[in-house]
C-alpha cells in the first residue's frame, strides 16, 4: 500500500475548505492530519459541516501557536483571507521548508508586488516568497507547477475566463483590444461569512453586477493574458451574482484576427484541449450550462457564431468550488507530489 501524505487544510470551515475536505476524503494518497478554523477552533468538523458526521477527522484548531516543524506536513492547503495567508505561509515555510503549499487566496497570484499593493490596499508581506510562487492554472503552467514549492491557485472567475482565451491568445487568433468577459457566479463565490447583502431575501429573485470596472480579478486576467499574448492586454470584465449555490458561466465576446472565423477559433480550442482530462470543448455551436459541470472538476467550453461577421461568442462553465478552487488545488497537489493528475478528481458532475 502506498504511503499517504500528511495534509493540512488551513481555513477548513469555509466553503473552499469544506470542499477540499470532501474531495480529499476520497483521495487514495491523502491523510488529513490538520484542520484549522479561527472562529470554530475547538469544534469537530461535523459541528461546522454536518455532512462530515460519518468521518473521523481532526478537531478544528487555531493557527496561532501551531508547531509547523513538528507537524511536518507534506502539503498545506491555505483557504484563508487575503493578507492573512502571506504571513501564515511565510512562517510555515520558514519552519517546515519541505512542505508543499497550495494557496487558494489571492495573496500570491500577482507576480508584481506593487500591483498587489494597488489592488489589495496594503503592501505584500512576503515579497521573497512571491518570487518563487508559481501561478497554478494547471493546463497552462503544468511544467512549472511540477517543480513548485508554493502554488498560487487561480481565482474562480479567472480560471473560467483564461481556459478558453489563453489558447486563442497564444495562437494570435483574436484581436487583443476587443475582449469582453461577461461572467456570472453562484453565491458560494462570496464566501461563507454572514453578510447582510448575502441574505436570502436580499439576493433571491434578483440578479446584479458588482465590482463594475474595478473588480480585483482584472489584475490577474491582465497579467496572464499579457503573458500569453506577449504584449499588454487589458480586458473588459464584469462579474454578476446569480442566486444559485454553485457555478460560473462566462460569456466572452471576441473578434477573429486576420480573417479567423468562429470555426477557426473552435478548432484551436479543440486541438489545444484534446488530451486534457478536465477541459471539454463542445461541438461547434453548442454552449455549456453550469448544471452540466456541478460538483465536478470539469470546464466545458463552447463556441458559437455572432451575427456580426468576424465575431465569435465563447462560453465557458465550471463549478466555482471545484475547478474554480478546491478541485484545481488538488489537481496542483497531484502535480507537485508526482501523482497522476486526475487522482481523486474523477467524479462526474451531479445532475440534475
Amino acid at each position: 500500500m502506498a504511503v499517504k501524505a500528511k495534509i493540512g487544510v488551513l481555513g477548513a470551515s469555509g466553503y473552499t475548505g469544506g470542499e477540499l475536505v470532501r474531495i480529499l476524503l476520497r483521495h487514495p494518497r491523502a491523510d488529513i492530519v490538520l484542520l484549522t478554523a479561527e472562529r470554530s477552533a475547538g469544534k469537530a468538523m461535523r459541528d461546522v459541516f454536518q455532512h462530515f458526521s460519518p468521518f473521523a477527522l481532526p478537531q478544528l484548531v487555531a493557527i496561532d501557536g501551531l508547531d509547523w516543524a513538528n507537524l511536518a506536513l507534506d502539503v498545506a492547503f491555505c483557504a484563508l483571507p487575503h493578507a492573512t495567508t502571506q504571513k501564515v505561509i511565510k512562517e510555515l515555510l520558514a519552519k517546515s521548508p519541505t512542505t508543499k503549499v497550495v494557496d487558494l487566496s489571492a495573496d500570491f497570484r500577482l507576480a508584481d508586488t506593487v500591483a498587489y499593493a494597488k489592488w489589495y490596499g496594503h503592501e505584500h508581506h512576503a515579497p521573497d516568497l512571491q518570487k518563487e510562487a508559481v501561478y497554478g492554472l494547471t493546463e497552462i503552467h503544468r511544467r512549472e507547477i511540477r517543480n513548485a514549492r508554493l502554488v498560487a491557485n487561480p481565482g474562480c472567475y479567472t480560471s473560467c475566463a483564461q481556459l478558453p482565451l489563453i489558447p486563442l491568445l497564444k495562437n494570435k487568433a483574436i484581436e487583443l483590444d476587443e475582449i469582453v468577459v461577461d461572467a456570472k457566479s453562484g453565491m458560494t463565490g462570496a464566501g461563507r461569512a454572514a453578510k447582510e447583502s448575502m441574505l436570502f431575501s436580499e439576493v433571491s429573485e434578483g440578479f446584479h453586477a458588482y465590482g463594475v470596472g474595478h473588480h480585483r480579478h482584472v489584475a490577474e486576467l491582465d497579467q496572464e493574458f499579457s503573458l500569453a499574448a506577449e504584449r499588454e492586454v487589458i480586458v473588459s470584465f464584469t462579474p454578476h451574482l446569480v442566486p444559485m449555490n454553485r457555478g460560473i458561466l462566462s460569456t466572452i465576446y471576441v473578434r477573429g484576427r486576420r480573417g479567423r472565423t468562429p470555426e477557426d477559433l473552435h478548432a484551436i480550442l479543440l486541438k489545444f484541449y484534446m488530451k486534457e482530462p478536465f477541459v471539454h470543448v463542445l461541438p461547434f455551436g453548442e454552449t455549456p450550462q453550469t448544471r452540466h459541470v456541478r460538483g465536478s472538476n470539469m470546464t466545458f467550453i463552447g463556441v458559437a457564431k455572432d451575427r456580426i461577421p468576424g465575431r465569435a461568442i465563447v462560453i465557458s462553465a465550471l463549478d466555482n468550488l471545484v475547478k474554480g478552487a478546491s478541485g484545481q488545488a488538488i489537481q496542483n497537489m497531484n502535480l507537485v507530489m508526482g501523482w497522476p493528475e486526475t487522482m481523486g478528481l474523477e467524479q462526474v458532475a451531479l445532475f440534475p
